[in-house]
């Protein structure tokens, strides 16, 4: 493909004249949302431009990290950065990929798909990643829909899933393999790839760095799809840049540092932080094995001792059940010290005072847990993608451990709201002032407005739109999908019903698009019932509110279980807290099934006391929960339940548990079950 600006030849780090906000082109170009002062007015700066910087100025400093099978590490400084994405640029475009053509990346985070990323920026293509845990129809409409001509895949296993249909991609020139050795015909290895683009000169590469224009797209993120088909989401250079200088300056982050790269660098919040915030600070990426989930966390932590961590929620729940779990084992003295200690540090944040004995406590235990868990040098602790719940957010606090929400989308290169540190003692006054939680103040200069959604005629809530330098570009080839989410002078809907209070924090209280609608026309945001259903049954891992076009609203239930470390499937072992949960109302329950089978009255009179509770406090009638059921297995990825950052896919619970859903609206409403 070609462009319309073929007189632009002085990049990467020029700007193409236009006065449009959104294109739908991949060859288009936007106008940026320049400020007039602060961090608004930094100047634009492209992708190859800012980490050729960060080589001429940092060149021996480390700037990725990894491990090898024997645990020996291996460090590119910025200057072996920089050269290697040199190196692996020029041999793609030696490979036959085009200008707007993407290089698609596929497999579990490392220095290859770091720089494979990069290397396709450079080239004048578009960096596209692949969720590793996609299946091979997800995948293949990515490399259809992208125009794939250069896939990198991690292994054997990534290979699998395309091999079938590889010869039907048209856009698709070569694979690359970056671990192991390549088995199939004419798949490259990442050392094969390396040589290559060593024996080249620089004449093409430097051709096309100067057609690089900081105003056009440099990176696909696809949205994950839980409503249909993934969106293409262009990112221009500008994007990517500004939003990681914008976070790191908001948060005073100083230059260095260091963060673990473990979640899914196709997800726009891994992208940010393990790359574009580390572009900004200079700092270090230090890239986890690809067991981190499976139990090597702790390891892994130890290892990097990150400056600043990011978490969705189902991590730091992980790692609070597995703290739990060891506290159990705790007996005597030391448990009473450590219960007094969370006592003490709960009510330091939440209500200020006992400094004396909250730094004792600090002294005696918050200091020496933050050792164990690796967390002795952090300073930012992040949580995002999901909404967080309370009692994981207090469990932490408890420990003097400040987790900082965020909200945004790939649409808006990731946060649009945050909370700092600076900002945490005012989020919790806000929070007990309107009995929520909120994701933080909009990141400075970025705007908010709430207006009507398009369903104004059913709800009183407003919609969340944003304005900024971090607001995408629009959706590739999607003209109806672009000027639907965005008006012509670049604000953004969101699709989340939000309030905004006088001092600034934002609240999300519901999706527009999950809103329920009962036959009798009343609106319910599912998200407070479901998170007041938690909140009053611990033993629950999921509630899935229903009753969209029903005469009342029910709900699916899911128990906390342990999972298979190998498949990451929910086992029907209770978790340690559950147990403990079921003793506590008279069970003696251990699986899922021991509860079921029966069913367990203890249990389900338990879970009915609870749905009372949260029912007592339903702002109407309708929003009562008139009957509720415990599903088999809890959610998850490998159940198809779960989307890549662990939202609940509503469409394919509902879809999977159809009859389910028939029993629950066609039989007589008893009590609960």
């Amino acid at each position: 493909m070609e462009d319309d600006y073929s007189e632009y030849n002085n990049g990467p780090d020029q700007i193409i004249p236009v006065n449009n906000y959104i294109t739908w082109k991949p060859t288009g170009a936007v106008k940026i949302r320049m400020g007039t002062d602060g961090v608004g007015s930094t100047p634009p700066q492209s992708v190859p431009g800012i980490l050729a910087q960060n080589a001429k100025e940092i060149p021996n400093d480390p700037a990725i990290k990894a491990r090898d099978a024997k645990k020996a590490e291996l460090t590119w400084t910025w200057n072996d950065y920089h050269q290697e994405v040199r190196t692996i640029a020029k041999a793609f475009i030696d490979l036959g990929l085009g200008r707007f053509e993407s290089v698609c990346i596929l497999g579990f985070n490392s220095p290859e798909w770091i720089i494979a990323d990069m290397a396709g920026i450079f080239a004048g293509g578009f960096a596209t990643g692949i969720y590793p845990t996609n299946g091979p129809e997800a995948c293949r409409y990515i490399l259809e829909h992208s125009k794939c001509a250069i896939l990198v895949v991690e292994d054997q296993k990534q290979l699998d899933k395309i091999w079938e249909f590889r010869n039907e991609l048209p856009d698709l020139k070569r694979i690359v393999q970056y671990s192991g050795v390549p088995n199939n015909p004419g798949v490259l290895s990442w050392k094969d790839v390396l040589n290559r683009g060593k024996g080249l000169g620089e004449e093409d590469l430097e051709r096309r760095l100067k057609r690089i224009a900081i105003n056009q797209c440099c990176t696909l993120v696809y949205t994950s799809g839980t409503t249909g088909n993934p969106k293409g989401v262009m990112l221009s250079h500008d994007n990517v840049v500004y939003e990681g200088k914008a976070v790191v300056q908001l948060h005073k982050i100083p230059k260095g540092g260091r963060v673990l790269s473990y979640l899914p660098l196709s997800h726009i919040a891994g992208q940010m932080v393990d790359i574009y915030a580390m572009l900004a600070l200079g700092g270090t990426t230090y890239c986890a094995d690809n067991k981190v989930m499976r139990g090597t966390l702790p390891d892994n932590l130890n290892w990097c001792k990150p400056t600043m961590f990011l978490g969705v929620p189902r991590v730091w729940e992980k790692i609070m059940e597995g703290m739990l779990a060891k506290g159990r084992d705790i007996k005597g003295l030391k448990k009473t010290i450590s219960t007094k200690a969370k006592e003490a540090g709960l009510k330091h944040h939440k209500e200020g005072g006992n400094d004396f004995e909250f730094k004792l406590y600090n002294k005696l235990v918050f200091s020496k847990v933050k050792g164990v868990l690796g967390f002795d040098e952090c300073t930012h602790f992040i949580t995002g993608a999901a909404p967080m719940e309370k009692k994981t957010m207090d469990y932490f606090l408890s420990l003097d451990i400040q987790i900082l929400e965020a909200y945004g989308m790939s649409e808006t290169t990731g946060a649009h709201t945050f909370v700092t540190n600076d900002t945490f003692a005012d989020k919790i006054k806000a929070d007990q002032a309107v009995g929520g939680s909120s994701c933080g103040k909009a990141v400075a200069p970025f705007k908010t407005k709430l207006m009507r959604p398009g369903n104004d005629d059913i709800t009183a809530d407003k919609e969340l739109c944003m304005w900024g330098r971090h607001v995408m570009m629009g959706y590739r080839d999607r003209e109806d999908a672009t000027k639907k989410e965005m008006s012509e002078d670049g604000w953004m809907k969101s699709g989340d019903l939000a309030r905004v209070d006088s001092q600034g924090f934002h609240f999300i209280v519901g999706r527009d698009k999950d809103l329920i609608i009962t036959a009798g026309g009343e609106n319910i945001a599912p998200n407070p019932i479901q998170e007041e259903i938690k909140k009053e049954l611990p033993c629950i891992s999921q509630a899935l509110l229903l009753g969209d076009k029903q005469r009342f609203v029910s709900v699916f239930l899911t128990l906390l279980t342990d999972v298979d470390l190998e498949t990451m499937e929910p086992t029907s072992n209770l978790t340690g807290s559950t147990k403990d949960w079921c003793r506590s109302v008279g069970s003696q329950a251990n699986t899922v099934m021991d509860v079921l089978n029966g069913p367990d009255r203890n249990v389900m009179s338990a879970i009915q006391r609870g749905i009372d509770k949260v029912n007592a406090r339903a702002v109407s009638n309708a929003q009562r929960v008139q009957k509720w059921t415990v599903i088999p297995n809890d959610f998850s990825l490998p159940g198809g339940e779960l989307g890549p950052t662990m939202k609940v896919k509503r469409n394919e619970v509902t879809k999977k548990y159809k009859n389910c859903i028939e029993n629950i609206y066609c039989t007589p409403i008893m009590n609960g079950r």
